[in-house]
């Protein structure tokens, strides 16, 4: 389906399509046919161990943690589909591209914690619920400008409000665009149609795909992409349980896979 990637992928291009179908095809195949309620309640929970991996210069899924504001509830906001969204996407990673990112979950990493900027792509969660500090919104600026990526989801209308006034700080002036389907994001390893587009949003609504680029100019580096009113991640965590249909999951991991890659060479 798609050409080799520029950072290496080891398969052809129909091979490339069949791998990611026979990858996402063995997650379903591997859990129960459907949810159950106590299941899907957990992602309610503190994450039952937060990993926090030594740096070794393979990629590295890197979720952000950050403080939560009032109206969390005790729902840790940061964690929803951790560790098992990653664990998943990380194994297509693999199987996909050369790559050879550390395998069995992510690391989850503080905005202030000098560690952020050996991270190429990092991934936050619910920013609905976000408070950074001053320090950390410096940091995320910094981290972006230096060439950093950040995949912002899990991301219903409602947030939107405390999103912007974050980003505000942290990009003054940034404004949040919609991505052209022609944008080399969704072709930089897979050819991305409308299709595979069409996840769904929120409450039956439509997701959108929104880019902050460098001097909010499209024609210049994307720093940030935003899943809003979407959730890419639940797709990854759920892909073993039979929760969604399998072409929902693929395009997910497609999606991701291609985010992955524009990172590493833009």
């Amino acid at each position: 389906m798609r050409r080799r990637s520029a950072v290496g992928s080891r398969l052809s291009a129909n091979g490339g399509r069949r791998g990611l179908l026979v990858a996402a095809a063995v997650l379903v195949a591997a859990g129960a046919a459907t949810l159950s309620a106590q299941r899907f309640g957990r992602r309610f929970e503190p994450p039952p161990e937060v990993t926090k991996l030594p740096y070794d210069g393979r990629f590295t899924f890197a979720r952000v943690r950050f403080p939560l504001s009032e109206y969390a509830g005790g729902d840790i906001k940061w964690s929803h589909d951790y560790p098992r969204a990653e664990r998943h996407f990380m194994e297509i990673l693999k199987e996909l591209t050369s790559l050879r990112p550390t395998l069995g979950g992510g690391t989850v990493v503080d905005l202030s914690d000098p560690d952020l900027f050996r991270f190429p792509v990092a991934y936050l969660c619910e920013p609905g619920y976000w408070v950074p500090s001053d320090e950390d919104v410096a940091a995320l600026g910094a981290y972006l400008k230096k060439g950093g990526f950040l995949i912002v989801d899990d991301f219903p209308t409602r947030q939107w409000g405390n999103f912007e006034q974050v980003l505000a700080r942290v990009l003054p002036g940034a404004r949040p665009m919609p991505i052209d389907p022609a944008h080399p994001i969704f072709d930089s390893f897979y050819h991305i149609d409308e299709t595979d587009l069409q996840l769904g949003g929120y409450m039956g609504g439509r997701g959108q795909f929104l880019g902050v680029f460098e001097d909010d100019d499209p024609t210049k580096r994307l720093m940030m992409i935003i899943n809003f009113n979407q959730d890419v991640g639940e797709f990854w965590e759920y892909s073993d349980e039979g929760m969604f249909p399998v072409d929902l999951s693929n395009a997910a991991y497609k999606l991701g896979v291609n985010y992955v890659v524009y990172a590493m060479t833009h």
